[in-house]
């Protein structure tokens, strides 16, 4: 097919483009601006447009078999008025890889946190038994050359976000995806620009549950009480059952997993870690994998990127990076670091980059979220918040939302530098947390000075 994308620097997107391309499509894209890595991975693979905009008398013609649209471009965009002049196809990411997959087995993984995590371990494990299956993730996993794969695989594993399809699909992703196999990892309030309450956010995941197939088998994270009652709404008939985490112990800032197969020393750690085990294990199950092949497989998967990654460490400090930007995204992994080695000072920073964690109306549900760390900061950037158009807040406020005893908010990225690179760091870890990259900041350098 001859396809062309409209915003193809996205995560998914450039991966998407990359895949098909590499099938032997004939693939294009445009984009106003992209960003490593997906530059230099679309350069490499010969995608990269030549100039940045949106062209529509040379990207857009009748002979296009679809065009696939992005998030990051607007409803008004030049090129996507000229394809739906020509009656052109047009597809979101997530209704192409519906239309790609209607044969396959769907497991779709879903909720507020932890979804990509627990997507990467069903991979890891199918993967490490050689079982041939396609994927989505929204996180590069070792051992996968990309974040997409399309083939004839019996099976595909997706990770269902809840967020916005396109600029024209006002769905959420995950419905798109018709599951046979479904997990929801549990609901805390997110992307507080298309869901202004938490009651609206909600009824995505509602309408996920009430939109499955009778013979649907779930799997939903038992502590959430939202969740549960969700459950108790089903109106049809749909095989559910919760998980919590499984039996475990830690031993020298090792987690070792107890089964009646024995113990199971795992490369993982922190509680909600082992409630995402936990759920990959009953997929895995449902997908025929013993659990002795599932439990000899899980306890080498070393996590995806910047999911409570390790980047560094000697013996008296271990830095980590986490995606971690939501409240309880916040929360899990700074009590998951400090769970590890509780007799080590924990100085964690914190990365105010979406528009929802940016926005003051939700800052009070930030409360509490820094609580384990001993020392906290929370950066963010005067820049990003006029990119956004969000009213500016004094820095004293945001603080006092915290509620922190030892906090100190940094709008400077050189200062935060600064600050961190001084401090003595015997007996302590450090936490990174953000779904941006701290405005630039150097964190392999930091990191050198940190450990030395």
């Amino acid at each position: 097919m001859k396809i062309h994308f409209i915003a193809i620097g996205g995560a998914i997107m450039h991966n998407l483009a990359i895949e098909l391309k590499r099938k032997g499509h004939a693939i294009t894209g445009s984009d106003d601006e992209i960003y490593d890595p997906s530059r230099t991975r679309l350069e490499e693979n010969g995608l990269l447009p030549k100039y940045m905009g949106w062209y529509p008398d040379k990207n857009i013609s009748e002979d296009l078999d679809c065009v696939i649209l992005g998030m990051h471009a607007r409803e008004d965009n030049m090129e996507l008025r000229r394809a739906k002049k020509l009656r052109i196809p047009i597809y979101s990411f997530p209704e192409f890889i519906y239309k790609q997959s209607k044969d396959k087995k769907r497991v779709v993984v879903g909720g507020s946190h932890g979804k990509t995590t627990t997507t990467t371990m069903i991979m890891h494990v199918l993967h490490t038994l050689g079982k041939d299956f396609d994927y989505l993730v929204g996180a590069q996993l070792e051992g996968f050359d990309l974040m997409v794969r399309l083939s004839d695989a019996p099976i595909i594993v997706l990770e269902g976000d809840e967020y916005l399809s396109s600029p024209i699909d006002k769905r959420p992703k995950f419905l798109h995806y018709k599951p046979h196999i479904a997990v929801l990892t549990g609901i805390a309030w997110d992307h507080i620009n298309v869901f202004p309450t938490f009651r609206g956010y909600v009824n995505q995941f509602r309408n996920f549950i009430q939109g499955m197939r009778d013979a649907t088998k779930l799997f939903y994270y038992g502590w959430d009480e939202h969740l549960r009652n969700l459950i108790l709404e089903k109106e049809h008939y749909c095989e559910a059952k919760l998980y919590t985490a499984p039996q475990y112990k830690i031993e020298q800032g090792k987690v070792i997993l107890e089964t009646n197969q024995g113990e199971f020393p795992l490369q993982i750690f922190g509680q909600h870690n082992l409630e995402n085990l936990q759920a990959a294990r009953y997929v895995c199950q449902e997908l025929g994998i013993s659990d002795a092949e599932f439990l000899k497989a899980i306890s080498t998967f070393k996590g995806a990127a910047k999911r409570l990654q390790h980047i560094g460490g000697n013996e008296d400090t271990d830095i980590y990076l986490d995606f971690a930007h939501a409240p309880s995204k916040v929360k899990a992994t700074t009590n998951a670091v400090k769970s590890l080695h509780p007799e080590r000072k924990l100085i964690a920073c914190v990365e105010l980059h979406t528009f929802s964690s940016l926005n003051k109306d939700f800052h009070p549900e930030y409360k509490g979220t820094l609580n384990q760390a001993d020392e906290a900061f929370v950066f963010y950037s005067e820049h990003t918040l006029e990119m956004k158009k969000l009213p500016h807040f004094k820095p004293e406020e945001l603080a006092a939302h915290f509620n922190h005893p030892n906090l100190k908010v940094v709008t400077d990225k050189d200062d935060l530098y600064r600050m961190l690179s001084v401090k003595y760091y015997r007996n302590a870890n450090v936490l990174f947390m953000s779904s941006g990259r701290f405005n630039g900041m150097d964190i392999d350098g930091l990191k050198n000075k940190i450990l030395a």
